[in-house]
């Protein structure tokens, strides 16, 4: 088999990059995200060998949006550890290609993204934090981007809240700030501040936890995990 070698860093830049060119434009297409010899400036890496032909058992529904990119990133991951890739299928959030029956009966919320897994009847998962939890109980066995919810129970609990933060609170606030600063029909300023006021209380919140750390959970100055993911695209 065929290899190729790349650099990998435990801030996902790299993985971040990968996403960014896996939506070179809209029209749904199908698109495998390929592995680039990239590194990231002023930051030396990790040289990795990961196979080109990887086997793929999941198909992403997904778009350039930063829910979007939280599951291409892990997926990124996963990839050197685990040796298994995936398909990406380009979801046209700006004609509403979510909210086409096809993709209800897969999500009934009618949102971006949603993991098939082939390897299990074609089972789908929608909800970012959802997804990133199911990949790591069936995937990431060595728990290289978790914790151990019986051997590391505190750190995993810590995790769980963070992602619930960033999930409940710091994505839902961002989005609809920028809804009201960028693309409302009418000029509200007080939905305006609010959800500005709220969003930056939030990364005010992010800003004082990582003060004396380096990641969101785990011991000492943590440990980067799927909290950092999460919290990371925003």
């Amino acid at each position: 088999m065929q290899t190729r070698s790349f650099f990998r860093h435990p801030i996902p830049f790299l993985a971040q990059k990968q996403c960014l060119a896996t939506f070179p434009g809209y029209g749904g297409r199908k698109t495998r995200l390929g592995v680039r010899n990239l590194r990231t400036s002023g930051v030396s890496g990790v040289s990795t060998t990961l196979a080109i032909n990887l086997p793929k058992p999941f198909l992403l529904y997904t778009a350039g949006t930063p829910n979007g990119r939280k599951t291409s990133i892990y997926l990124e991951e996963l990839k050197p550890w685990y040796w298994i890739g995936y398909d990406t299928y380009k979801i046209d959030i700006s004609q509403n290609t979510q909210k086409e029956d096809w993709f209800l009966a897969i999500n009934p919320n009618g949102r971006i993204p949603v993991l098939v897994d082939l390897a299990v009847d074609d089972f789908p998962v929608f909800e970012t934090a959802a997804i990133l939890l199911y990949l790591a109980q069936r995937y990431d066995r060595g728990f290289k981007f978790w914790f151990d919810p019986v051997a590391d129970g505190k750190d995993y609990s810590t995790m769980l809240q963070w992602m619930f933060w960033a999930h409940g609170g710091l994505g839902p606030m961002q989005g609809q700030s920028n809804h009201f600063q960028r693309f409302a029909p009418e000029d509200i300023p007080y939905a305006k501040k609010r959800y500005l006021d709220e969003t930056e209380r939030l990364f005010g919140v992010l800003q004082l936890r990582l003060q004396e750390r380096d990641y969101l959970a785990g011991p000492g100055k943590g440990r980067y995990s799927l909290a950092d993911i999460n919290a990371f695209t925003w």
